[in-house]
């Protein structure tokens, strides 16, 4: 879920449907909106010479979209062993229940509710199947299940919604916190300085192809929102409405919602750090 559909400096894109990386490919979901871009993006990932997939985010309850994602695989030769999630938000999870009875896989995710099967995710763990290695990435703050996948082979990861191919995510207040948003995002620049991560595959937007540009992009946004939020506090703004209607003046309304959640965050944020 978007923060705002489009930012100066932010790299922009079309729609992405079919393959992104040798191991990746996307099926669009329809479910465009001012918060979920184009759609969410269903990362249907596989060894290319494996007959066996993994899937990462059904997305909606869309019958249409499920079996469009089990037609791909199929179409490829494969059958999907697993399914994953980013995290709960129902763009990225309420078809999963759907899509494990279709396919007869397991879902495994941080939060225990969202799980189908006996096994969870843990952070650091490194999931296998048919060859396929993908590494699970602790990156809380958007909410606080969300986490990223490191697809080492192609050098890529996976994001959900804490780095997004167009604009920039909210921090889902109560549940997302900056402080920890920000402990992600560095996370996720050392997993481009230290492990070679080129390429973001994201939850929502086209596939970025600068991930270290992409990161340092949203760690500046998010300095500057802040530093935003400070200065229209010191103005007199005191609610979260006020705030919003300060920074966010020239962001399309029907993200104001959006960003309230995110300023609430930065001003819970501040306050911890007694800086307002």
């Amino acid at each position: 879920m978007t923060e705002a559909a489009a930012l100066p400096g932010q790299p922009r894109g079309g729609v992405i449907s079919g393959p992104a990386t040798a191991r990746a490919h996307c099926v669009l979901a329809p479910n465009p909106s001012a918060m979920t871009l184009d759609g969410t993006n269903t990362w249907i990932v596989a060894e290319p010479d494996s007959d066996l997939a993994v899937v990462i985010d059904p997305g909606p309850l869309d019958e249409g979209h499920l079996r469009a994602v089990i037609d791909t695989a199929e179409r490829a030769g494969k059958r999907i062993a697993l399914t994953l999630l980013t995290h709960g938000h129902p763009d990225h999870s309420d078809g999963a229940a759907r899509f494990a009875e279709l396919t007869r896989s397991a879902v495994r995710a941080l939060d225990p509710a969202l799980r189908l099967g006996d096994e969870g995710l843990d952070a650091g763990e490194v999931i296998t199947s048919g060859g396929l290695e993908l590494r699970v990435v602790p990156t809380p703050g958007h909410t606080a299940d969300s986490l990223s996948f490191h697809l080492p082979a192609d050098g890529a990861v996976l994001t959900g919604d804490t780095i997004l191919g167009r604009g920039t995510t909210m921090v889902a207040h109560p549940d997302g916190r900056l402080g920890d948003y920000l402990d992600s995002l560095r996370r996720l620049r050392s997993l481009t300085v230290d492990d070679g991560v080129s390429t973001v595959l994201p939850g929502h937007g086209p596939v970025l192809n600068d991930a270290q540009g992409a990161v340092e992009f949203y760690l500046a946004h998010r300095a500057h929102r802040l530093a935003q939020v400070e200065t229209a506090v010191e103005a007199g703004h005191r609610t979260p409405a006020e705030v919003v209607a300060s920074v966010y003046a020239d962001v399309d309304r029907s993200l104001w919602p959006a960003a309230e959640l995110s300023v609430r965050a930065q001003l819970e944020y501040l306050g911890e750090h007694g800086l307002i």
